[in-house]
């Protein structure tokens, strides 16, 4: 299998399965110098690590990763880093049923259609628990963004689950890491944890929209016509195990707008251009403007759920299929980490690629 590598300069290469002895990634094209341990990875893991509440899958790993390269004495050495984290609490037996069945809604058929052959245990690499990998390199990269670009904050959290939706009006940023759906509203925590309840007492799933609001990152980074910043963050969250569609600024509301109500108009503030408003998300011509970075996207319900379905087997069998183990009755809730931790990634390789290019140089207003 090819392709599993993202990244320009800050190059990301994840392996390793669902059910194998462990996961991790490869980071080519870290700057040297940069102070690096495990203990400025876990945190970041935690976040991501199931088995934390009731609302996420039971499966209880510690992600607890190691460094086996690219670092000495705490510190980046510009070579290769490589992230190992052990997988110790799969439950193989569960996935028996699906060995020569397809779940439908996953990708099971498209994986054995392409490849003639498939991991079903746990879904293998088209499993969630790849994004453990990615969780890490983004702490990597966030290690770095820290040295050369401080004022660059990532926060990623829930704007919709289901048919709950978040209230923009109560949006309170210190809630998101006081309550386990990353929820800027602490006074709705508990309708939208009742909400999930009943959807895994029903043993359905169900489908989540998130946003990530990259602040303080400086104007200048992406470049046209194919180097586009919005275009690798689009490609970098849509990579994102079942995600289905992303937005950057207004999105798809952008088509009700008219010329007059989507331009930002710009006026000189003290310390350069000052946008009266955001509809570009921070983005234009694929080049980030200095405002905040808005990106948001969808993410469809768990395919793995204890309801019968329909389905067909490996012989071409129409049969019904009850998906066993253990299962997030809203996959959205552990993506919030990893799409944190790919914007990350993406903020930090088109600021390489603009100081190989540019060496930092801008045009000068006023």
């Amino acid at each position: 299998m090819s392709l599993n590598s993202f990244g320009h300069v800050f190059r990301v290469t994840t392996w390793g399965e669902s059910h194998g002895p462990a996961l991790g990634c490869v980071i080519d094209g870290c700057p040297p110098g940069v102070a690096l341990d495990e203990g400025w990875i876990q945190p970041f893991m935690d976040r991501r690590r199931p088995g934390t509440s009731k609302n996420t899958t039971q499966r209880q790993e510690a992600d607890q990763v190691r460094i086996l390269s690219g670092v000495f004495e705490g510190k980046t050495t510009g070579t290769p880093i490589m992230l190992m984290i052990e997988n110790t609490d799969q439950r193989s037996k569960d996935y028996g049923e699906i060995a020569k069945a397809f779940r439908p809604g996953h990708a099971d058929i498209t994986y054995h259609q392409k490849y003639g052959i498939r991991d079903y245990r746990g879904g293998g690499r088209s499993s969630a628990r790849e994004t453990a990998a990615r969780v890490a390199a983004g702490a990597v990269a966030q290690a770095v963004l820290r040295d050369l670009a401080p004022k660059v904050q990532i926060i990623g959290y829930m704007v919709q689950m289901g048919e709950m939706h978040l209230d923009r009006a109560n949006f309170d940023e210190s809630a998101i890491r006081e309550n386990p759906f990353f929820l800027p509203d602490a006074s709705a925590a508990q309708a939208w944890e009742d909400y999930l309840t009943g959807i895994r007492k029903a043993q359905n799933s169900v489908g989540a929209a998130l946003e990530v609001l990259i602040r303080g990152c400086p104007p200048g980074l992406g470049a046209p016509v194919y180097g586009k910043l919005d275009t690798d963050l689009a490609a970098a969250m849509m990579s994102i195990n079942a995600v289905k569609g992303v937005e950057i600024g207004e999105g798809m509301a952008a088509a009700a707008l008219t010329g007059t109500a989507n331009a930002d108009e710009i006026r000189m503030g003290p310390d350069g251009p000052e946008y009266l408003s955001n509809h570009a998300g921070g983005i234009l011509g694929g080049i980030s403007t200095g405002q905040d970075i808005v990106v948001r996207f969808s993410v469809k319900p768990t395919s793995s759920i204890l309801t019968p379905r329909r389905t067909i087997n490996a012989k071409g069998e129409e049969i019904e299929l009850i998906t066993k183990g253990r299962h997030d009755p809203c996959v959205g809730i552990r993506a919030v980490p990893v799409a944190e931790a790919m914007a990350a990634c993406v903020v930090l390789d088109q600021l390489l690629l603009d100081r190989a290019q540019t060496g930092g140089v801008r045009g000068q207003i006023g």
